[in-house]
């Protein structure tokens, strides 16, 4: 029997994995949107509205949520947060009974407020629950669950392609077949995790509340944890609005367009997913240090290449890299922030997730960064967005000493 986990500890493990699923629902966002703004008549300001507003929900409810743990328990805030994300995925297949698109377009900002909300709760509490049933190797446990989570974002435009192009409708949903799937997997996992005891440590401290959480960002560990899982985000979000467009500047010929390089995030998630499945192995015999190291090195190589190559393999290596790298820096990251302050998970985690807010930053100066480059007439104006990721990278290289075993 493994000395970290127990029989009954492995039977509880189950039903959070498949929570880890749900969690992957976020990502049916980039999968339907195309989708949306074709049926919707919508500008692509518009539809790029819908991630954004996702994204928004994890600044404000992050930290707020480990408050909430503190008073009604970690596997409580759990089933609260899959009750939202699966009622966020029922509410677009009630979209028939509306009386106009104009409430069916409501129905969908709604449906994406709720999986937004759903998913920040889930991100922020979930891991604190794995600390419960997990009392070792916590990080490649974590990077497990980012694996399970990585098979419902893969699948997700996957499905939502087959429904919109099948010549036989399932029940008339077209891409909203998608929906469908992922709320009867919804139920299944609320029932499960419902069903399923897990006994959690009592809280001895007094709650904390919302200046206080804030007041831990005090601690060095915990600040620099914090930047280093927007650092994470940031690249990972960075690295799939840019690659395409990095491949599309440096290989790109007469009449080629943009859309035909998309393959790009096809290969970084294809590696993320890789990665998160050999991490979870390697974390369990490999000193973390030593491995996260080696993966920030990996990010920083596919850096120089971002920023040097020109061939078609290079680029395709660098985009293989960084994927692979960065799947496992935010279960690394996350697990030294929880270990630092083993009385305040709950308050930790919110701050941790609050820091996807990141996702939303680097974005942005990626973007200022190479309209800059665009309006000062240079060559490859890509690749000063690639170097505001490369600072990123460089803040995870000095990160890497204080990580511990």
């Amino acid at each position: 029997m493994n000395n970290s986990i127990s029989s009954n500890s492995r039977r509880a493990l189950f039903p959070v994995m498949a929570t880890f699923f749900t969690m992957g629902f976020v990502d049916l966002v980039g999968a339907v949107s195309n989708n949306m703004q074709e049926d919707f008549g919508l500008s692509d300001s518009a539809a790029n509205f819908f991630p954004s507003l996702v994204f928004f929900w994890f600044l404000i409810f992050s930290v707020p949520t480990g408050m909430l743990m503190n008073k009604i328990g970690r596997k409580r805030t759990v089933l609260l947060s899959i009750a939202l994300t699966t009622l966020a995925v029922f509410l677009p297949l009630l979209d028939n009974f509306m009386p106009s698109k104009e409430s069916q377009l409501w129905l969908m900002y709604v449906s994406f407020s709720l999986l937004g909300i759903g998913n920040a709760i889930m991100q922020t509490s979930i891991n604190p629950l794995v600390t419960v049933i997990v009392k070792g190797h916590l990080a490649s446990t974590l990077t497990f669950g980012q694996f399970v989570k990585a098979i419902a974002s893969f699948i997700a435009p996957l499905i939502a392609a087959w429904g919109a192009t099948t010549t036989a409708p399932v029940l008339g949903l077209s891409w909203r077949v998608l929906f469908l799937l992922f709320f009867v997997i919804g139920m299944i996992a609320t029932l499960w995790l419902g069903m399923t005891h897990i006994e959690e440590e009592p809280i001895e401290d007094k709650a904390s509340g919302f200046a206080d959480c804030l007041k831990m960002l005090g601690s060095p560990i915990i600040l620099f944890s914090f930047l280093g899982i927007m650092c994470h985000v940031g690249i990972d979000v960075g690295t799939n609005a840019v690659a395409p467009k990095i491949l599309f500047e440096r290989l790109g010929g007469e009449g080629d367009t943009l859309s035909m390089f998309e393959y790009a995030t096809s290969i970084y998630f294809a590696f993320r997913t890789l990665g998160c499945f050999t991490g979870s192995i390697i974390m369990r015999r490999l000193d973390i240090r030593v491995f996260f190291t080696v993966i920030v090195l990996m990010m920083a190589l596919a850096m120089v290449g971002f920023v040097f190559g020109t061939e078609k393999w290079e680029l395709w290596a660098a985009i293989a890299l960084v994927g692979y790298g960065n799947s496992n820096v935010f279960s690394i990251v996350f697990s030294q922030a929880l270990l630092s302050a083993p009385n305040k998970k709950n308050e930790v985690s919110g701050l941790m997730i609050m820091g996807l807010f990141g996702g939303t930053v680097f974005p942005l100066l990626m973007g200022f960064a190479s309209d800059a480059a665009k309006a000062a007439g240079m060559l490859h104006p890509q690749v000063w967005a690639a170097l505001v990721m490369a600072v990123g990278v460089v803040y995870l290289l000095t990160y890497a000493s204080k990580v511990k075993q």
